[in-house]
């Protein structure tokens, strides 16, 4: 007897199928992919079980050569033609990198830098493609079948271009993005669910390239990110950047080719990692022009080196903790992600901040991966998106430019996404058929102290008097952190919307000012806002009491226009001064000299329109 296949309503025809879908995180020095299988989630390892990829690829002249631990053993060798830590890189212009010791040659062009390889120009798009081509292989060569998705992780402080670079790049390697997923709050989902937490935690995230802070909010199931910050240019590099810089002092040498760099550079991490376990190591090297380089490291001079780095990470830590309103006692755990906090100094810097031991009983090189995976396996439909909920934010406020160089907020930084936010705005002059929308991302409240991301027109809009038209702009940050922004003339429908898509990223060092300035500059900010909004209102009541005059100065008498007039001319005069009180007690008094003329013009107006009609008409 043929047996009929039964499933619940809402549920797939084939509930036993198990749609393949896998977590990405693709670091600075280490990648990994990993999925849930069976309910349980594992890193996939490569063909000699290596989980971890190292994010290094060699290009030659027929393209790309190795990925992986095999590029990696060219790096000494081939050092212009071995790309490391390109996460760096993505969404950044050459201004960006600052001093960074680095053997590549940049190519001198505006937008994101680009590199010479003896493949030709490679973009950090392209190389971050090349890493995620060969997660995916590994992944479909592990799962037996082809990928349905893939979340990839990001840091949390990655703004709307280095995001945009991130997806850009899973597409050329040809993955389907479920998601991009901050890197906290990957851990934080891995860590939580593992261990069923639940009150207020910290991730506290130190990579090769990258640092972020999370604080999260764990209640049964639901992970609400209450504030994020760090620092998009700071990781375990930054470190071997400060031994290398040490080894050259030591040997008197200033500077290197190209080769010796990236020895010395490698030299400088296994050092790092050898101190982890260690008191004492020893940095040797040969260079290339024969000289040979061997000097006694330890654990104390290590720590004296890069104090400052860390210190760097607890800025952060401290601003995000201030802006979920909470001190470090009310933090249930630490818990700690990324290669380089198995640094015993930095370990040390956040127990003492937080007055705890930080949880580190997931592996924190793939605490991440596995976060990612979960959510991948949800966002696939292979487990009930109601279990768990996922709440993230966004790290800077987004806004428009109005009138008088303002800028008006209409998301507010550390808002949940995804969202949707709208505004009305209107016209300042009469007649008026277009409108230049400018869009804006800062704390500051005049729009020279913000960084510009996109511009556009609606235009169209139905000839009105000043203030009468109802323009709708709309902002809409998706799960993945990508702004849209559409504008609506809300009577005729006509409509204008623009994907936000910069050209490169926007530096953490000027996330940092921006944030930093936006609270030394709080009064000033509020003075110079409350200026240029009497000098927008003065502007509005000038050019409407002049169109007036314009129109019906028959109304008035000479003595009532010359009192008038001399109003006008001394508001103007105020309006050119830096004083917004003196300039509303002027538009006032306008007001008052005007009123008597403007009842007279009401009068006028509905003589006219009764004129000429019956009571019974009306």
């Amino acid at each position: 007897m043929a047996l009929l296949q039964i499933s619940e309503p809402g549920m797939s025809a084939a509930p036993h199928q198990h749609r393949l879908a896998v977590g990405i995180d693709l670091g600075t020095t280490n990648s990994l992919v990993a999925t849930v299988r069976s309910g349980s989630t594992a890193c996939l390892p490569d063909s000699e079980g290596r989980t971890l990829l190292p994010s290094v690829v060699h290009y030659s002249a027929s393209g790309v050569d190795a990925v992986g631990h095999k590029a990696q053993a060219r790096q000494n060798a081939d050092p212009a033609n071995t790309i490391v830590s390109v996460k760096r890189f993505m969404g950044r212009g050459l201004k960006d990198i600052g001093d960074l010791a680095t053997p590549y040659r940049f190519v001198e062009e505006p937008g994101m830098l680009k590199l010479h390889t003896a493949a030709g120009i490679k973009s950090p798009v392209e190389v971050s493609a090349d890493i995620l081509r060969t997660l995916k292989d590994r992944a479909e060569a592990s799962l037996g079948g082809e990928l349905v998705g893939a979340v990839i992780t990001v840091p949390a402080y990655f703004d709307d271009a280095q995001r945009q670079a991130t997806k850009d790049a899973a597409k050329l390697a040809g993955l389907n993005v479920l998601r991009l997923l901050n890197e906290p709050t990957a851990a934080a989902i891995a860590y939580g669910l593992d261990n069923g937490a639940e009150g207020t935690y910290v991730i506290y995230d130190l990579g090769g390239g990258t640092f972020d802070v999370s604080v999260l909010e764990l209640t049964r199931g639901v992970f609400e990110v209450k504030a994020t910050s760090g620092d998009s240019q700071l990781g375990g590099d930054d470190f071997d950047h400060r031994i290398h810089c040490w080894v050259l002092e030591q040997a008197g040498l200033s500077q290197l080719n190209a080769h010796d760099t990236r020895l010395l550079l490698t030299r400088a991490r296994e050092a790092k990692e050898a101190l982890t376990d260690h008191d004492v190591t020893h940095i040797a090297a040969t260079l290339s022009d024969g000289q040979a380089i061997d000097v006694e490291f330890t654990v104390a001079q290590f720590q004296q080196l890069t104090a400052h780095l860390v210190q760097k990470t607890l800025t952060p830590v401290k601003k995000a903790l201030r802006d979920a309103k909470i001190t470090a006692a009310d933090v249930n755990g630490v818990v700690l992600v990324g290669g380089a906090t198995r640094m015993p100094h930095v370990r040390q810097a956040v127990e003492t901040l937080f007055g705890q031991t930080p949880l580190t009983n997931l592996d924190p090189d793939k605490v991440v991966a596995l976060g990612a995976a979960m959510q991948a396996d949800v966002l696939a439909g292979n487990k009930g998106e109601d279990d768990w909920l996922l709440l993230d934010v966004i790290p800077l406020s987004l806004g428009l430019e109005t009138m008088g160089d303002l800028v008006e907020k209409v998301i507010p930084r550390n808002s949940t996404i995804p969202t949707a936010r709208a505004q009305e705005f209107t016209t300042f002059k009469d007649g008026q058929t277009a409108m230049a929308i400018h869009v804006l991302q800062g704390e500051r409240e005049m729009v020279r102290d913000c960084r510009s991301l996109a511009r556009f027109e609606l235009r169209g809009i139905p000839p009105m008097v000043a203030g009468a038209a109802r323009i709708r702009v709309t902002f809409q940050v998706d799960a993945d952190g990508l702004l849209s922004v559409s504008a609506r003339e809300m009577s005729s429908g006509i409509e204008a919307s623009i994907a936000v898509k910069p050209s490169y990223g926007l530096g953490d060092d000027e996330i940092g000012r921006m944030l930093i300035d936006s609270m030394k500059h709080a009064n000033d900010d509020m003075t110079q806002r409350k200026l240029a909004e009497a000098r927008v209102d003065a502007l509005s009541l000038l050019q409407a009491t002049q169109n007036a005059l314009a129109l019906d100065g028959d109304l008035v008498d000479a003595e009532e226009r010359a009192v008038i007039d001399a109003v006008l001319a001394n508001l103007q005069q105020k309006m050119a001064a830096d004083d917004a009180d003196a300039i509303r007690i002027t538009a006032e008094k306008l007001n008052e000299v005007t009123a008597t003329f403007a009842a007279r013009r009401m009068d006028a107006a509905v003589k006219r329109g009764l004129a000429g009609h019956k009571i019974g008409d009306l």
